[in-house]
């Protein structure tokens, strides 16, 4: 089953025009040189940008034709995002920045945070539940962010350099959880990365330049 498909003859240089397929279960690594446009495929795959022409089809959803309010509904129920840059409230712990989606999403404050604690021992971070950012490492943060962006089980996961400022050994641990979760789960997960080791431990990379898709 096709999950998603991207058809966008953009007008805009950031991609030239780009079609690609992905397939539901696909764990699938973007890769090239900064500037190619992968963090801009990747924003349009997951509806935070619309190309000026073209198309993206999410399980036969074309996404492109929805308002705010539709496309913000889709994501909540589809799609989770785990970006560079972290995105943690500072004054939560740990636990409670990853329990929140769940929150947001009506469950209660206990049930929540104790989904929260088992994710964070996934990541390597069952001695810090209680931290604040503040109080953590870049890596740590990032195990943070993680742990948030896979708590709601999406269909599919959209990463931008998801293990950036992770050693290569967390960095597999990461990926391991990320295929367990792909197999047990059947979840999508779309990788923005440099790392060749992250590419290898995907099932296909997607290599770009100049905006193009080139394998």
């Amino acid at each position: 089953m096709k999950i998603f498909s991207v058809d966008t003859p953009l007008e805009v240089h950031a991609l030239q025009g780009v079609n690609l397929d992905i397939k539901e279960g696909e764990i699938v690594a973007i890769m090239g040189p900064s500037g190619c446009g992968k963090t801009t495929l990747l924003n349009m795959i997951g509806g935070l940008d619309k190309p000026t022409s073209g198309s993206v089809s999410i399980d036969g959803e074309e996404i492109t034709t929805y308002d705010d309010h539709a496309i913000t509904d889709f994501r909540k129920k589809n799609l989770s995002f785990i970006f560079q840059f972290f995105n943690l409230f500072d004054v939560l712990t740990a636990v409670e920045n990853v329990a929140l989606p769940l929150l947001l999403m009506g469950e209660t404050t206990n049930s929540a945070q104790e989904k929260a604690k088992v994710i964070l021992r996934e990541v390597g971070m069952g001695s810090r539940l209680y931290n604040r950012p503040n109080e953590m490492s870049g890596g740590q943060r990032q195990r943070v962010a993680i742990a948030r962006s896979l708590i709601t089980n999406p269909k599919i996961v959209l990463a931008d350099e998801p293990t950036g400022d992770l050693s290569s050994v967390i960095s597999r641990d990461i990926m391991k959880l990320f295929r367990r979760l792909n197999e047990d789960l059947n979840q999508t997960f779309v990788l923005v990365t440099h790392s060749e080791l992250i590419g290898s431990l995907c099932d296909r990379i997607i290599k770009m330049k100049d905006g193009l898709i080139i394998t």
